[in-house]
């Protein structure tokens, strides 16, 4: 993985690399519940892509609920949308103190680890990233995200005990992920775009780093995501150690290229939503085209939607993405 990092970098081509499984479900014919309750399922929309558009690399669904279910959360799952967490777990020092750490047999945590073995052993031609949730929009979800951001203020031990919990469990399943096959992770952490620097230095990178130190290797690729960020935590994110980081749409890109060490992969950041879902063809090809001339002095920079691709994108919007990598390139 670092030589392939190192290749993109010394590359005067863009590659691509969309966050996008959504599109697979529907090339499949089915449907969204049943591509995050089975694993098998899931492999094959991540397939489905690979078969069908030019991706730099495969990427799985990014479902932030698995984990959550994994500690003991309700989830609701509508057949057509993604799946949402139903009401807090722990509310006080009590309760995370009797909180268990999940097994990787918990809840749906064995289909994402089939779906990673499956697609690890049949894409072959290119990196397979899997994908979690960072520890802080974990425990975000474990506590409600509005009460969490409260208790950093007036009870920031207790929280601290929660993320521990929670990076604990997650350090495990992304060694799991890693052991399935998988060459690198992709870890959503989009809540602590909420936070200030100091802040999110405090509850969120320094337990990224944490496993950032224990699992990337030669062989395993750490991409930290972050779409909540709007530019006031990106020198957080590059502190965590990880070889790539992936933004959404709500952040200037350029002034990122300028703050990130060359070294390091940059990725995003078109609109999932009004661009991928929302915009006609020729919207599109244009936004591609204009995000691929503004960034073509930076070589780290690899272009992708800025957050996983939302269910409905049109097939034509997709093919306009590629032709427009294609018509720069």
């Amino acid at each position: 993985m670092n030589k392939w990092v190192e290749t993109l970098n010394q590359s005067a081509k863009r590659c691509a690399i969309p966050v996008m499984t959504h599109p697979g479900i529907d090339l499949i014919g089915k449907k969204i519940k049943e591509a995050v309750t089975d694993g098998e399922v899931q492999y094959k929309a991540i397939k489905a892509i690979q078969d069908n558009y030019p991706t730099a690399a495969a990427t799985m669904m990014m479902d932030l609920t698995v984990e959550a279910e994994a500690f003991g959360c309700k989830i609701n799952f509508p057949d057509d949308e993604i799946p949402t967490v139903a009401g807090r777990l722990v509310s006080d020092r009590e309760s995370i103190e009797k909180l268990t750490i999940p097994t990787l047999e918990s809840a749906r945590i064995p289909q994402y680890l089939k779906a990673a073995k499956l697609a690890a052993e049949n894409i072959v031609d290119k990196p397979v990233l899997a994908g979690c949730i960072g520890p802080f929009s974990l425990a975000g979800r474990l506590f409600d995200l509005s009460e969490i951001m409260t208790g950093l203020y007036i009870e920031p031990d207790v929280i601290k005990l929660l993320l521990k919990k929670c990076t604990k469990f997650l350090l495990e399943y992304v060694k799991e992920m890693r052991k399935a096959g998988a060459n690198g992770i992709v870890m959503a952490e989009p809540a602590a775009g909420l936070l200030s620097l100091e802040m999110c230095d405090e509850f969120s990178s320094c337990y990224i780093k944490e496993i950032v130190e224990e699992v990337q290797r030669d062989d395993f690729l750490f991409v930290l995501h972050n779409c909540g960020n709007t530019g006031q935590v990106t020198q957080s994110m590059v502190s965590t150690g990880a070889c790539a980081l992936h933004f959404g749409n709500k952040i200037d890109i350029i002034e990122v290229l300028k703050e990130v060490p060359q070294n390091i992969l940059v990725m995003g950041n078109l609109d999932p939503v009004n661009v991928f879902k929302m915009g006609k063809r020729a919207e599109v090809f244009r936004a591609t085209a204009t995000l691929l001339y503004q960034t073509s002095g930076y070589r780290n920079f690899v272009i992708s939607s800025g957050c996983d691709t939302p269910p409905g994108v049109p097939v034509e919007n997709i093919r306009a993405f590629f032709e427009a990598v294609d018509a720069f390139n």
